[in-house]
Protein backbone atom coordinates (compact mmCIF):
# COMPACT_ATOMS: atom_id res chain seq x y z
CA UNK A 1 0.00 0.00 0.00
CA UNK A 2 2.83 2.18 1.08
CA UNK A 3 4.82 1.79 -2.75
CA UNK A 4 0.82 2.26 -4.47
CA UNK A 5 1.26 5.69 -2.57
CA UNK A 6 4.36 6.68 -3.70
CA UNK A 7 3.58 6.26 -7.02
CA UNK A 8 3.86 9.47 -9.65
CA UNK A 9 0.20 9.52 -10.24
CA UNK A 10 -0.73 9.10 -6.69
CA UNK A 11 1.09 11.67 -5.62
CA UNK A 12 -0.40 13.94 -8.04
CA UNK A 13 -3.73 13.26 -6.77
CA UNK A 14 -2.44 13.92 -2.60
CA UNK A 15 -1.69 17.37 -4.03
CA UNK A 16 -4.87 18.16 -5.51
CA UNK A 17 -6.17 17.01 -2.46
CA UNK A 18 -3.59 19.29 -0.64
CA UNK A 19 -4.95 22.14 -2.75
CA UNK A 20 -8.06 22.15 -1.57
CA UNK A 21 -7.56 24.41 1.88
CA UNK A 22 -5.92 26.58 0.09
CA UNK A 23 -8.39 27.11 -2.18
CA UNK A 24 -11.00 27.62 -0.03
CA UNK A 25 -9.05 30.19 2.45
CA UNK A 26 -8.37 31.83 -0.79
CA UNK A 27 -12.23 32.26 -1.64
CA UNK A 28 -13.25 33.17 2.05
CA UNK A 29 -10.50 36.15 1.81
CA UNK A 30 -11.74 37.29 -1.30
CA UNK A 31 -8.72 36.28 -3.12
CA UNK A 32 -10.02 34.77 -6.43
CA UNK A 33 -6.86 34.98 -8.67
CA UNK A 34 -5.23 32.90 -6.47
CA UNK A 35 -8.01 30.16 -5.64
CA UNK A 36 -9.18 29.79 -9.75
CA UNK A 37 -4.87 29.74 -10.41
CA UNK A 38 -4.95 26.93 -7.75
CA UNK A 39 -8.36 25.60 -9.09
CA UNK A 40 -6.71 24.86 -12.55
CA UNK A 41 -3.95 23.73 -11.15
CA UNK A 42 -5.80 21.08 -9.35
CA UNK A 43 -7.67 20.19 -12.97
CA UNK A 44 -4.15 20.03 -14.82
CA UNK A 45 -2.85 17.65 -11.89
CA UNK A 46 -6.08 15.55 -12.60
CA UNK A 47 -5.99 15.11 -15.86
CA UNK A 48 -1.81 14.30 -15.39
CA UNK A 49 -2.16 12.15 -13.11
CA UNK A 50 -4.54 9.64 -15.40
CA UNK A 51 -1.69 10.34 -18.52
CA UNK A 52 1.15 9.04 -16.24
CA UNK A 53 -0.42 6.29 -14.82
CA UNK A 54 -1.67 4.78 -18.28
CA UNK A 55 2.42 5.74 -20.03
CA UNK A 56 3.79 4.69 -17.02
CA UNK A 57 2.07 1.54 -16.13
CA UNK A 58 1.48 2.57 -12.47
CA UNK A 59 -1.92 1.98 -12.06
CA UNK A 60 -2.87 0.84 -8.74
CA UNK A 61 -5.91 -0.28 -6.98
CA UNK A 62 -5.33 2.39 -4.21
CA UNK A 63 -5.53 5.50 -7.00
CA UNK A 64 -8.71 3.95 -8.61
CA UNK A 65 -10.05 4.74 -5.08
CA UNK A 66 -7.82 7.56 -4.27
CA UNK A 67 -8.51 9.53 -7.79
CA UNK A 68 -12.67 9.61 -7.59
CA UNK A 69 -12.26 10.84 -3.65
CA UNK A 70 -10.23 13.64 -4.57
CA UNK A 71 -12.16 14.50 -7.04
CA UNK A 72 -15.50 14.56 -5.23
CA UNK A 73 -13.83 16.55 -2.35
CA UNK A 74 -12.68 19.38 -4.34
CA UNK A 75 -15.78 19.42 -6.21
CA UNK A 76 -17.97 18.75 -3.28
CA UNK A 77 -15.87 21.52 -1.07
CA UNK A 78 -16.22 24.37 -4.18
CA UNK A 79 -19.71 24.01 -4.49
CA UNK A 80 -20.28 24.17 -0.44
CA UNK A 81 -18.22 27.32 0.20
CA UNK A 82 -19.35 29.57 -3.37
CA UNK A 83 -22.96 28.59 -2.19
CA UNK A 84 -21.72 30.00 1.69
CA UNK A 85 -20.54 32.76 -0.42
CA UNK A 86 -23.76 32.98 -2.53
CA UNK A 87 -21.87 32.58 -5.77
CA UNK A 88 -23.38 29.24 -6.64
CA UNK A 89 -27.30 28.99 -6.03
CA UNK A 90 -28.09 26.21 -2.77
CA UNK A 91 -30.12 24.09 -5.15
CA UNK A 92 -27.31 23.01 -7.14
CA UNK A 93 -25.50 22.13 -4.36
CA UNK A 94 -28.37 20.14 -2.42
CA UNK A 95 -28.54 18.28 -5.68
CA UNK A 96 -25.02 17.61 -6.10
CA UNK A 97 -24.80 16.43 -1.82
CA UNK A 98 -27.93 14.53 -2.24
CA UNK A 99 -26.99 12.25 -5.33
CA UNK A 100 -23.19 11.71 -3.81
CA UNK A 101 -24.26 10.69 -0.52
CA UNK A 102 -26.75 8.46 -1.87
CA UNK A 103 -24.63 6.33 -4.46
CA UNK A 104 -21.76 6.28 -1.11
CA UNK A 105 -24.85 5.06 1.14
CA UNK A 106 -25.70 2.56 -1.78
CA UNK A 107 -22.21 1.37 -2.45
CA UNK A 108 -21.56 0.64 1.06
CA UNK A 109 -24.70 -1.26 1.35
CA UNK A 110 -24.36 -2.95 -1.89
CA UNK A 111 -21.05 -3.97 -0.61
CA UNK A 112 -22.34 -5.41 2.77
CA UNK A 113 -24.93 -7.26 1.96
CA UNK A 114 -23.62 -8.87 -2.12
CA UNK A 115 -20.04 -7.99 -1.96
CA UNK A 116 -20.54 -5.71 -4.73
CA UNK A 117 -17.53 -2.82 -5.48
CA UNK A 118 -16.89 -2.23 -8.62
CA UNK A 119 -18.88 0.79 -9.63
CA UNK A 120 -17.04 2.89 -12.26
CA UNK A 121 -18.20 5.91 -13.23
CA UNK A 122 -21.26 5.70 -16.53
CA UNK A 123 -20.52 8.36 -19.48
CA UNK A 124 -23.40 10.13 -17.74
CA UNK A 125 -21.22 10.47 -14.48
CA UNK A 126 -18.61 11.66 -16.58
CA UNK A 127 -20.27 14.02 -17.87
CA UNK A 128 -21.54 15.23 -14.77
CA UNK A 129 -18.06 15.26 -13.20
CA UNK A 130 -17.21 17.83 -16.67
CA UNK A 131 -20.41 20.06 -15.86
CA UNK A 132 -19.68 20.06 -12.24
CA UNK A 133 -15.63 21.15 -13.33
CA UNK A 134 -16.85 23.75 -15.45
CA UNK A 135 -19.47 25.81 -13.69
CA UNK A 136 -16.75 25.49 -11.03
CA UNK A 137 -14.33 27.38 -13.20
CA UNK A 138 -16.69 29.42 -14.65
CA UNK A 139 -18.22 30.85 -11.45
CA UNK A 140 -14.59 31.63 -10.05
CA UNK A 141 -13.95 33.40 -13.41
CA UNK A 142 -16.79 35.22 -13.17
CA UNK A 143 -15.59 36.87 -9.89
CA UNK A 144 -13.14 38.28 -12.24
CA UNK A 145 -14.58 39.11 -15.59
CA UNK A 146 -18.01 40.44 -15.09
CA UNK A 147 -18.54 39.88 -18.90
CA UNK A 148 -21.68 38.82 -20.54
CA UNK A 149 -20.11 35.82 -22.30
CA UNK A 150 -18.84 34.53 -18.77
CA UNK A 151 -22.19 35.03 -17.14
CA UNK A 152 -24.31 32.72 -20.26
CA UNK A 153 -21.57 30.28 -19.95
CA UNK A 154 -21.52 29.84 -16.04
CA UNK A 155 -25.30 29.69 -16.11
CA UNK A 156 -25.32 27.38 -18.89
CA UNK A 157 -22.64 24.85 -16.94
CA UNK A 158 -24.95 24.76 -13.70
CA UNK A 159 -27.86 23.93 -15.49
CA UNK A 160 -25.83 21.16 -17.20
CA UNK A 161 -24.74 20.12 -13.30
CA UNK A 162 -28.12 20.30 -12.27
CA UNK A 163 -29.56 17.94 -15.49
CA UNK A 164 -26.72 15.63 -15.42
CA UNK A 165 -26.55 15.14 -11.79
CA UNK A 166 -30.69 13.72 -12.07
CA UNK A 167 -29.61 11.68 -15.02
CA UNK A 168 -26.55 10.28 -13.80
CA UNK A 169 -28.23 9.22 -10.79
CA UNK A 170 -31.00 7.19 -11.80
CA UNK A 171 -28.66 5.54 -14.30
CA UNK A 172 -26.44 5.12 -11.15
CA UNK A 173 -30.27 3.25 -9.81
CA UNK A 174 -30.82 1.59 -13.00
CA UNK A 175 -27.15 0.14 -13.02
CA UNK A 176 -27.59 -1.07 -9.48
CA UNK A 177 -30.57 -2.69 -9.83
CA UNK A 178 -29.10 -4.93 -12.99
CA UNK A 179 -25.92 -6.10 -10.95
CA UNK A 180 -28.42 -6.76 -8.17
CA UNK A 181 -30.77 -8.96 -10.23
CA UNK A 182 -27.73 -10.40 -11.92
CA UNK A 183 -26.44 -11.01 -8.38
CA UNK A 184 -29.17 -12.95 -7.04
CA UNK A 185 -29.76 -14.85 -10.41
CA UNK A 186 -26.75 -16.65 -10.14
CA UNK A 187 -26.64 -18.66 -6.91
CA UNK A 188 -30.14 -19.69 -8.43
CA UNK A 189 -28.31 -20.64 -11.53
CA UNK A 190 -25.83 -22.54 -9.67
CA UNK A 191 -28.35 -24.56 -7.42
CA UNK A 192 -30.68 -25.64 -10.57
CA UNK A 193 -27.45 -26.88 -12.16
CA UNK A 194 -26.84 -28.96 -9.31
CA UNK A 195 -29.93 -30.49 -8.97
CA UNK A 196 -29.21 -31.32 -12.79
Amino acid sequence: MLSQLRSFPNLLTLLRLSFIPFIVSSILDGRYEIAFVLFVLAGVTDALDGVFARSLGQRTKLGEYLDPIADKLLLSTMFLVLSILHKIPWKYTVLVFSRDISILSASVVLYAIAGLRDFRPSIFGKVNTFAQVAAVFFVLLFQLDRSRWVWITRTTFLHATLAFTIVSGLHYVFVVGQRLLAHSETPAKSAARQRA
